[in-house]
């Protein structure tokens, strides 16, 4: 199973609720993508800044490298290790992103794949907002439709036995 989290995007000006279609699924792990064509895969996401501290980064080791006089096969294992790390902290790098857009972290969700977490979420979500509604808050009275609790009384039992003093 993976685990998502769950962003939303800062409301427009003409928007009174989140759009669902707008929503951002960020499955934990490694990205495999991020991991085979991290400069790109920057791109795609608009990870400007990532992009630019990935490039002055490889730079530095590649300079790095040439003024220890490092081998040809210690410059790609090299590579091959800044590669990896952007391949696990992909994730990590999107939700930075989005963070710095106004987008609002609203929850983790787990699902096997991502229409399962979606369709989990969304339930939740809709159910949560159907209960806000009944139950508007700690100052409001209670719905018309629910008696009032009673508090439970001394001589009430818990368990299995009908009466208090019962026999075992």
């Amino acid at each position: 199973m993976s685990v998502y989290a769950v962003y939303e995007p800062p409301l427009r000006a003409h928007d009174s609720a989140p759009d669902p279609e707008r929503f951002v699924f960020l499955r934990d792990g490694f990205s495999f993508w991020a991991f085979l064509f991290a400069p790109f895969w920057m791109l795609r996401h608009r990870l400007w800044l990532a992009l630019v501290a990935y490039v002055i980064v490889a730079l530095a080791l590649l300079v790095g490298l040439r003024f220890i006089a490092a081998s040809g096969a210690m410059t790609i294992v090299v590579g091959e290790l800044l590669a990896v790390l952007v391949g696990f902290e992909a994730a990590t790098l999107r939700r930075f992103a989005l963070s710095r857009r106004g987008w609002r972290h609203v929850g983790i969700v787990v699902g096997d794949d991502l229409e399962l977490a979606e369709r989990r979420f969304f339930d939740a979500w809709v159910y949560k907002s159907s209960v806000d509604k009944a139950n508007p808050g700690p100052g409001a009275s209670p719905p018309a439709w629910g008696a009032p609790l009673s508090r439970r009384t001394s001589s009430d039992v818990i368990g299995l036995f009908p009466q208090s003093g019962s026999p075992p």
